[in-house]
């Protein structure tokens, strides 16, 4: 509870919110200097998000866009491809107060303290990981001068080109990699990641380099083999024990709770995608995933709620899928169901609870690029079945991390490669179906590798009145308060990029 406490007057100390990017950083030199391990310990639950972020960008968007949920209530705008902008933008309007802030701040504090290379490593290494996620949804973004209100008297910084960021943040991660051993670093018990362990950090380093480096893929493949070889022999995860993860507990809302857990205590409507729902059949993972609402929606003869028993709840043959891109009336029409009761959600037991861990990189998902690494170019010992086999395990074995509940039987997992063996024939789209299959929730991620590889196939929806055409969105919007605080790099930028619009590609999307 101390801890928790703790955290809580730092986060009130760092500020409030503002649409704008003038307020980004603190002055390192004000007294009474907060400790930069504390500091840290803010900055990754900022990462982790709050229910704001969360809820808008990476549920409402993201999760329906990837059809791993849907919904028929009609703010959930990724699932009909229309356009909510303050919910489009919820991700760019939180990371640069919150996360952005907190990390320019730290590397600040630790130059002016003359910290440890490791711990400035570390710092950079959480710092890729925040831009790569705002680059990758919006596109060029606030980058190279983001965080300089205060030291340099930035205020309004400018858009920098994706492909400069992404080289940059190549880069950062290649030298903090280099510079980390393998001890305990300086933030010891404050670094919710890998408390404090460098070794863990620069698996992380590599496994992100890898992740950056396939991002390359479309749009220059020379350059994507240079820096996937790279990370592979500066050595990636291992083992789920090398997962990037926050641990979350229930304490004071907004307090160290897992921002995702929170929606899902707030917002009812979201309902196991079809396409999910049909993926996962005869896969261990449906029950854990997954589970039909307690209530029926039926009432009995005297009127009172039939529910189900936790037999029926955790049914494999009775998980039932909620199309795409229907409203109510729409549903009725297409299916003669009205009661969305009749759906699958969520498991709010095992998957969706405000104590269960946010992660941002697995080890399943190094294992899957491994194994593209060896379908592409022979990299990886050059056999990718066997990092495929290990992908699929470890994507099953992860979620015990959150709760003995979740834990999948060997056995099990065993009797499911043998039903659905690797198929070299059809190696790429196998892969990353997969994946995606294990990146759910973590939907930044489920889009981004989407947009990358056009794995899993997903099938369009076209909702009337839809702001795409019938089409996947691209990316997210700007905020709306980009085009007032800092109009003539917003417009340089939609200039350059393209219509800020939810169909225009990022630079790595290229067609």
């Amino acid at each position: 509870m101390k801890k928790i406490l703790f955290i809580l007057s730092i986060v009130l100390l760092m500020g409030s919110c503002d649409d704008g990017f003038e307020d980004i950083n603190v002055d390192p030199t004000k007294p009474n200097q907060v400790p930069v391990t504390s500091k840290l310990t803010a900055a990754q639950l900022f990462t982790s998000g709050e229910r704001y972020e969360n809820w808008r960008a990476n549920l409402i968007y993201q999760s329906t866009m990837m059809q791993h949920y849907a919904t028929t209530a009609g703010y959930w705008s990724g699932d009909k491809y229309t356009w909510n902008r303050g919910y489009a933008s919820s991700l760019i309007d939180r990371y640069y107060e919150s996360a952005v802030k907190s990390l320019v701040d730290i590397q600040a504090q630790l130059e002016a303290e003359g910290a440890p290379e490791e711990m400035k490593a570390i710092t950079r290494i959480l710092k890729v990981f925040v831009f790569s996620r705002l680059t990758d949804l919006y596109g060029d973004i606030p980058y190279s001068e983001a965080g300089k209100a205060v030291t340099e008297g930035i205020l309004q910084p400018k858009y920098d080109p994706q492909s400069e960021i992404y080289a940059d943040m190549l880069k950062e991660l290649e030298e903090s990699a280099a510079a980390l051993g393998s001890g305990t670093s300086g933030f010891g018990s404050a670094d919710l990641f890998y408390a404090g362990d460098q070794a863990k950090w620069k698996k992380f380093a590599n496994s992100m380099m890898l992740r950056l480096g396939f991002r390359l893929i479309k749009v220059d493949p020379t350059a994507s083999q240079a820096w996937v070889t790279k990370a592979i022999a500066g050595g990636v995860m291992e083992s789920n024990a090398d997962i990037a993860k926050v641990d979350h507990t229930v304490g004071p809302e907004g307090v160290n709770q897992n921002g995702i857990g929170e929606v899902f205590q707030a917002d009812n409507n979201q309902r196991m995608s079809k396409t999910f729902i049909d993926f996962l059949q005869d896969d261990p993972r449906l029950t854990v995933l997954g589970a039909l609402p307690e209530d029926t929606g039926e009432d009995d003869d005297d009127g009172n709620d039939i529910l189900r028993t936790p037999e029926e709840r955790s049914d494999p043959a009775s998980q039932k899928g909620l199309p795409n891109g229907l409203d109510l009336e729409m549903l009725e029409e297409d299916t003669g169901e009205e009661n969305t009761l009749a759906y699958t959600e969520p498991n709010r037991e095992i998957m969706t609870r405000r104590d269960s861990p946010m992660f941002f990189q697995t080890y399943a998902e190094v294992e899957f690029m491994l194994a593209e690494a060896a379908v592409r170019w022979g990299l990886a010992g050059g056999d990718p079945e066997p990092h495929y086999n290990a992908g699929v395990r470890a994507a099953m074995k992860m979620y015990e991390l959150d709760s003995p509940e979740a834990a999948i039987d060997d056995a099990d997992i065993d009797a499911y490669l043998l039903a659905k063996p690797f198929d070299a024939a059809n190696a790429l789209e196998q892969i990353n179906t997969q994946y995606w299959a294990a990146t759910y929730l973590n939907e930044y991620e489920a889009f981004s590798n989407w947009r990358r590889t056009g794995f899993p196939v997903l099938v369009p929806v076209n909702y009337p009145g839809n702001e795409t055409g019938g089409t996947i969105p691209r990316r997210l919007t700007y905020s709306v308060g980009d085009q007032s605080n800092n109009p003539d790099n917003y417009a340089e930028a939609v200039a350059r990029q393209g219509a800020d619009v939810l169909t225009t590609r990022v630079w790595w999307d290229v067609e």
